[in-house]
């Protein structure tokens, strides 16, 4: 499929413009989510599609199979997103339990070390350049986007924890709009970090005045 390789040159590299609209309504993505609307999830979705279709040209199956998996948590985060705001005055964040942390953290680190196994063995898979770097994006973007669909704070974190790996693996897979793009998110999961963490702490505090009155 020729579109899938459309795009531009810049500096004699070639921009996929799959690539560049897809990232480009991923950063939308996260000022979205900052703002807890549920134009968030739609965005994602198509985002999602025009990366898939950027990573299937690109030959790069790991971040390709994050890109079907985002497609359903877009939707799952669209339902629960929906159904929080239609049971209360608002979307309601909060900071994760402390079992909900170690369950966020064994997914993650449980969940890389099988996927980058099926990285490894799968020789359809073709995973060129660290297995184990694609499986830790994989599931990390999941984990976090799994957490941001329950309206965790501590989605922020694993995004940036993301992130770190995210840059290096774009680059040296050709992908040169994600990497810059990763640089990106970097900041803006921060500020939406401090946003939803202020605000977080703001409910919790009312909540206890409420109990204590």
């Amino acid at each position: 499929m020729n579109w899938l390789g459309a795009g531009f040159e810049v500096f004699g590299e070639h921009i996929l413009w799959t690539d560049l609209v897809g990232n480009v309504l991923s950063l939308a993505v996260v000022w979205l989510a900052m703002r807890k609307t549920l134009w968030t999830w739609p965005v994602q979705l198509v985002g999602a599609l025009l990366l898939l279709a950027a990573s299937l040209h690109a030959h790069v199956p790991g971040n390709a199979l994050k890109q079907i998996l985002f497609c359903g948590l877009a939707l799952y985060g669209w339902f629960m997103w929906t159904r929080g705001r239609s049971e209360g005055a608002g979307l309601a964040v909060r900071q994760a339990t402390l079992r909900e942390r170690v369950v966020l953290v064994a997914a993650l680190l449980v969940g890389t070390a099988v996927v980058a196994q099926l990285f490894v063995h799968l020789d359809w898979l073709k995973i060129a350049w660290s297995p184990w770097a694609n499986a830790y994006i994989f599931v990390g973007s999941a984990v976090a986007t799994f957490a941001q669909s329950r309206a965790l704070v501590d989605f922020w974190i694993v995004w940036v924890l993301v992130d770190l790996v995210g840059v290096p693996l774009a680059l040296k897979s050709g992908l040169y709009v994600s990497g810059a793009v990763y640089g990106i998110f970097f900041v803006m999961v921060m500020v939406g970090f401090r946003n939803w963490l202020r605000e977080s702490r703001g409910v919790r505090n009312s909540r206890q005045k409420a109990v204590t009155a």
